[in-house]
């Protein structure tokens, strides 16, 4: 984590400024990048979440997210700033760390002995979210353009440097609200394909749950996500999440 603390303090003020510039629902933060391999078969990974969701102006909600994949020991942490531009589209850019032990790397590689250091990545990213209602569906699209910092790790006793490269990434989901007993549950789904500069599309997700309400500011939200990588094992995501929610500003 000093690595984390560094890096941090040496990126985000521009990472910031990035966000002014640009702007003068669903969301998940967990990663399992690995940088190469030849995994082959399956991972199933019990997964927990927790999300607290911050209104700070009539058209501004700050989010911060904590994550841990157990199968893998992956921990990972991200903030979010969502920008309501207009009734349909949202802007939000956003900072994700997350760092896999090398125990986990092997594993999603097929590699006994493969990696022998921890990697960690840093994302910055940004993204337009076009949401609209049909018949009480709620159907959003979202395009994300994501920087990823690549630490230099070692692979098979070879040193290879630390690099930068770009990410899109374009999510279609949908979700239905349904009251029972007074409550409203809701169910969603959605699918998302990842391009990765150099290499191609390289990864997509499937993902479908329902958030259900527990108190006046605290939903849960049990779902279920595969996820496909070239390269690497597939993995099967068992999540339970908390989100909180502090109270909202009058609009």
């Amino acid at each position: 984590m000093q690595g984390f603390r560094k890096f941090a303090l040496r990126r985000i003020p521009g990472f910031f400024l990035l966000s002014l510039v640009f702007v003068g629902g669903l969301c998940v933060a967990q990663e399992a990048d690995v940088p190469t391999g030849r995994g082959s078969g399956s991972v199933v990974a019990p997964t927990g979440w927790v999300e607290l969701i911050a209104p700070v102006q009539k058209r501004v909600d700050l989010k911060f997210y904590g994550f841990n994949i157990g199968e893998l020991s992956a921990p990972s942490a991200q903030f979010d700033a969502t920008f309501r531009a207009t009734k349909f589209l949202s802007i939000t850019p956003s900072y994700l760390y997350y760092s896999i032990p090398a125990s986990g790397l092997n594993e999603l590689a097929n590699q006994s002995r493969g990696f022998t250091n921890t990697y960690e990545e840093h994302q910055f990213r940004i993204d337009g979210t076009l949401a609209y209602s049909i018949h009480n569906f709620e159907i959003s699209e979202r395009n994300m353009y994501v920087r990823r910092i690549l630490p230099t790790y070692t692979y098979l006793g070879r040193s290879l440097p630390e690099k930068e490269i770009n990410r899109y990434r374009n999510r279609i989901a949908v979700a239905h609200p349904i009251t029972i007993k007074g409550h409203t549950w809701k169910p969603f789904a959605s699918y998302e394909a990842f391009y990765d500069q150099g290499s191609g599309w390289t990864k997509n997700r499937a993902w479908t749950g329902v958030t259900l309400p527990v108190a006046k500011y605290v939903s849960f939200q049990p779902s279920y996500m595969w996820e496909g990588t070239q390269g690497i094992k597939d993995m099967h995501y068992l999540m339970l999440g908390l989100i909180f929610r502090t109270k909202s500003i009058p609009r």
